[in-house]
């Protein structure tokens, strides 16, 4: 009877060992929790040590012990715990070796824990480490949002939901941020605002990192909203920083202030509003890119001519008031020699004799761009001369050549250009390219009046004249290369009759040498002052005419 009932005993061991009853017998008989405590003592022993947590080889005898539990017993309750702890050994060795296959093999083992251990206590927690390796270790955001949102779905009643829906909360507002600065750095930025202005005249100028695309509107006054009449702009795919989003101030008679602010998300509207406005032009320039708005205040009625006013006060005759452009100055060096002799310095020196001059020769009153050698944007010089309410404006300049025979005067008034060369020579005038001055000669007869131009081409043609004849006179022959037209960026939207005026080529040695005389420099200044006078008498003998 004994040895049946011990039979009976051996066969029903063995029928639960194969048919799976060795886990139970194995986890009644607390195998599994003996080695789980014995890991669980190497991980503890680990972390009370600095000195041991240096050494890879001391994480990696911590996790070998886990690893036998959840291999040897993979279907025990303290399987979940050995893979559990396994991945936080492994997200603890990342913080020493740098290594992302660390964090990697630790996600790795979480979601082990998630996929096979589903109804497992530690199945939640093992989902919220994840989300946090993203987070916190690896910088990817949006997929820890990705894995803390499965958290709330897939383990409903989990303990962990309280924390995930907090990180989750934590996320939006980080990827909130992280989106807007994205497209702040995708968008184009306003990097500035600038405005010149007088009571009848003010220019905006808006610049910007790069070009864009834009709009511009004239709204009427709202009295029911107490708005004014405004003149608008739309740029489009920009930004605009907190630097320059406060209103700016003119109170000229003729603008109240410039305000600029993120109008929508990827749209910038810089707002110019208007106590009284005649008329205006918005225009851009390139390298840099900057938009450009002129306005102007309507035109007074003019009396009947009076044949006793005087000859600079008449139309298409004014000379009471001249501005001088010296071209160039300060970073902007202009063309220059081996020998160190600058554009710069040479414009601004014959601008001074010339002022000088003009003064006692024509009796006029005379103002310059730059008196020291300082930086002028182009725009910046015409809108000194409007502010000014010059009569005539003149823009002096060196020529340069890759040729170094090429050699004499030239002067330009503002025009679509007429030929290669034109281009060129504004191209280098403007600091762009010749593809950018195509560009601007598409918008250009937009932007002039015709009675300008043919006052800048007779005055151009007047002083081109009077140079040829002063040089030729004392320095034998002179090279006239003639009165040519194109697009300069320093004579568009000037009010006045303007010209641009090459007086020489510094890379011709004989008028680079000549252009070092303050004597030759003198003979240059007379020749223009030749040219305005015969451009006021000539003037003075049209308007007899009428």
């Amino acid at each position: 009877m004994l040895k049946n009932v011990s039979y009976i005993v051996v066969v029903i061991f063995y029928l639960l060992f194969f048919m799976g009853g060795s886990e139970a017998l194995c986890k009644s008989s607390g195998k599994p929790a003996v080695l789980l405590k014995k890991a669980n003592r190497c991980r503890r022993a680990l972390n009370r040590s600095p000195k041991k947590r240096r050494y890879r080889h001391n994480w990696l005898r911590c996790i070998r012990h886990y690893e036998y539990v959840y291999t040897r017993y993979p279907k025990s309750d303290q399987a979940a715990w050995a893979i559990y702890r396994s991945a936080g050994l492994f997200t603890g060795l990342y913080g020493y070796s740098g290594k992302s296959k660390n964090l990697d093999e630790a996600v790795r083992l979480y979601r082990r824990v998630v996929d096979e251990y589903r109804e497992h206590r530690l199945a939640d927690d093992a989902q919220y480490r994840i989300g946090e390796i993203f987070y916190r270790y690896k910088k990817d955001p949006v997929q820890a949002y990705a894995e803390f949102s499965k958290l709330n779905k897939q383990f409903p009643s989990g303990d962990m939901r309280s924390r995930a829906r907090k990180m989750l909360e934590e996320l939006a507002i980080t990827l909130g941020k992280r989106d807007k600065e994205r497209d702040e750095r995708e968008l184009i930025v306003v990097h500035d605002i600038r405005h010149w202005s007088a009571p009848d005249y003010t220019r905006v100028v808006v610049d910007l990192e790069s070009p864009v695309k834009y709009e511009h509107h004239l709204l009427k006054s709202d009295p029911n909203l107490k708005k004014p009449r405004r003149l608008y702009l739309d740029l489009k795919n920009a930004h605009v920083t907190s630097e320059i989003d406060s209103p700016i101030p003119i109170r000229d008679g003729l603008l109240q202030r410039v305000r600029a602010g993120q109008h929508t998300r990827d749209t910038v509207r810089v707002v110019l509003d208007i106590d009284s406005i005649g008329g205006y032009k918005v225009f851009h320039l390139h390298d840099p890119f900057r938009i450009v708005m002129d306005v102007r205040r309507p035109e007074r009625k003019e009396k009947a001519p009076d044949s006793t006013v005087s000859l600079a006060r008449r139309p298409g005759a004014s000379a009471e008031r001249i501005v001088i452009d010296p071209a160039h100055g300060g970073k902007d060096l202009g063309c220059s020699t081996r020998g160190g002799i600058k554009e710069k310095d040479i414009t601004l020196s014959i601008a001074k004799i010339l002022a000088k001059k003009m003064v006692k020769d024509l009796g006029c009153e005379v103002f310059l761009t730059r008196t020291r050698d300082i930086f002028r944007t182009l725009e910046q010089r015409t809108a000194i001369a409007n502010v000014k309410k010059a009569d005539l404006f003149i823009s002096l300049h060196i020529n340069a050549h890759e040729d170094k025979n090429i050699y004499g005067f030239e002067t330009y008034f503002l025009n679509i250009a007429t030929d290669m060369r034109g281009v060129m020579v504004a191209a280098r005038e403007n600091a762009t390219s010749e593809k950018n001055i195509s560009d601007l000669q598409a918008i250009l007869s937009d932007l002039m009046l015709n009675t300008k131009i043919h006052e800048s081409s007779r005055l151009a043609h007047e002083v081109q004249k009077g140079l040829v004849v002063r040089i030729k006179r004392e320095y034998g022959p002179v090279k006239d290369l003639g009165v040519n037209q194109a697009p300069f960026y320093v004579l568009i939207g000037a009010q006045m009759p303007a010209i641009l005026v090459q007086a020489g080529f510094l890379t011709n040695h004989m008028e680079s040498k000549r252009l070092s005389s303050k004597k030759y420099q003198e003979s240059v200044a007379e020749g223009i002052i030749r040219g305005i006078n015969s451009y006021i008498k000539s003037a003075d003998e049209i308007y007899k005419g009428r």
